[in-house]
């Protein structure tokens, strides 16, 4: 297995268990779980914890196909999704026991559940991992990715961050979300210490972890740096840190002035960055010495990808060795991988005289109220921009409603609101602008979209 070989030869790679600092070498991870020698499935359900990455290290060496969702995904979805795909293991720590399946003890610290009756069926030989498309909840659809896929997205991402062979990095972004999957595999060809840990920057250990392991980098998406800026993270420096990885949407171009000095002040490293699970992570990225001067640029391709844009719907196309085989709603489906040759991306973009290109919306993030074109994420921007770089999140109700909702209690709602009358020539009736305590994300740390809707066209009459 190509990838599990390039992660290998970084002989000086270990893992670190955050809460209690215990170590282990990619030496003791090798083969270091008893599973069988087969071609079928295997469930992990990750908490970012040192058992969950040294299961998926010894998967990566197998002829298993992986199937990796997070940990907290809802029972009801974990049931129906293994009643759709039969894996021969599950790991899962959550669960004491689980029907059809028994409980076997692969090393001192790790358990897998195996299934009792034969699950083998017929299985591409190219499919390697299956990443979820739906977070916590929803359909049992999977990505089908390749080792082809997981390498040439690792080999292009490692030509352009500047990890380097002492780097200590934390898995503070879920490695079953494509972004996390892709921290994970280039830094562990990479850099020395991966620290595995479940914490976020609302817990105090994570501060004292940053300091105690001496952290190079940290990752996220747009919530994530609008929560580090609510809690004044860009006033100090942290100086172990060297640069900084952001993918999953854009940033507003009020954060970025923001993290831009913060970078000059403290000689650090942003890098933006582009990307869907169907890409295997990345697309693009923005160069730090860019992202002032291209503020909400995605950048331009990375090493051995392209872009072209539609010319009748301006949605942004890619082509890359990096692209999915296609996607899986049940078992049945796994006995293909159909390489695509370019991705349909669904955002539709723009690029300038420089060849720099920038996501201007998502087609299926285009409303029509009362006659009014509105692109949510546009909105979502220009409040950002127009009232310092804290979260907001636009949303249609019923093709009547524009609901608002935002997270910072010393904002004035009167003011979101004459700031959308006044750009959007919308009556007050039509808006819904809503304090929201508590964010809804999904299993990668985006804000969750469908649970807020949701929630919100049961509350808010037709």
């Amino acid at each position: 297995m190509e990838l599990y070989e390039l992660i290998s030869k970084n002989e000086n790679l270990i893992f670190t268990d955050a809460a209690s600092g215990a170590s282990k070498s990619i030496k003791e991870m090798h083969q270091s779980l008893e599973i069988e020698d087969l071609r079928s499935v295997v469930f992990i359900y990750n908490d970012n914890q040192l058992p969950a990455i040294e299961t998926l290290l010894n998967f990566y060496q197998s002829r298993f196909t992986i199937a990796l969702l997070g940990q907290g995904t809802n029972t009801d979805f974990k049931e129906n999704l293994e009643a759709k795909y039969t894996p021969y293991y599950i790991y899962d720590p959550s669960r004491n026991s689980i029907e059809g399946y028994t409980a076997i003890n692969t090393s001192d610290s790790i358990t897998l559940f195996r299934r009792n009756e034969n699950s083998i069926y017929p299985i591409h030989p190219k499919i390697k991992l299956l990443l979820s498309t739906s977070g916590t909840t929803g359909s049992p659809k999977f990505v089908r990715l390749s080792v082809e896929n997981l390498v040439q997205n690792a080999k292009s991402i490692l030509e352009y961050l500047p990890i380097k062979s002492d780097d200590v990095v934390p898995l503070n972004v879920p490695v079953h979300s494509v972004y996390g999957m892709s921290i994970f595999n280039t830094n562990c060809m990479k850099a020395h210490q991966i620290v595995c840990t479940d914490k976020d920057v609302f817990q105090k250990e994570f501060w004292s972890d940053l300091k105690h392991y001496g952290y190079a980098t940290l990752g996220g998406v747009p919530y994530f740096y609008e929560m580090l800026h609510s809690i004044g993270f860009f006033r100090k420096d942290h100086p172990s840190l060297r640069y900084f990885t952001h993918g999953g949407g854009m940033l507003s171009h009020k954060l970025i002035e923001i993290i831009s000095e913060y970078n000059e002040r403290f000689d650090k490293q942003f890098f933006a960055q582009y990307g869907q699970t169907e890409a295997s992570g990345r697309m693009a990225f923005l160069p730090p010495k860019d992202l002032l001067r291209k503020a909400t640029s995605i950048g331009r391709a990375i090493k051995n990808g392209r872009f072209e844009i539609d010319n009748e719907t301006s949605e942004l196309i890619y082509y890359g060795p990096n692209i999915f085989g296609g996607y899986a709603e049940r078992r049945a489906d796994l006995q293909f991988y159909d390489q695509e040759e370019k991705l349909h991306t669904g955002d539709q973009a723009r690029v300038d005289s420089e060849g720099y290109y920038y996501i201007t919306g998502r087609l299926k993030r285009i409303v029509k109220l009362f006659g009014t074109r509105i692109n949510l994420d546009e909105i979502e921007l220009l409040l950002k921009n127009t009232l310092g770089g804290q979260t907001f999140i636009c949303l249609n109700i019923h093709d009547k409603h524009l609901a608002v909702l935002y997270t910072d209690e010393t904002v004035n709602k009167e003011v979101i609101v004459n700031v959308l009358k006044a750009k959007l020539s919308l009556h007050s009736s039509s808006l819904k602008v809503i304090y929201l305590d508590i964010v809804p994300l999904t299993a990668n740390g985006k804000v969750n979209y469908p649970v807020i809707k949701e929630s919100l066209e049961s509350e808010i009459a037709v």
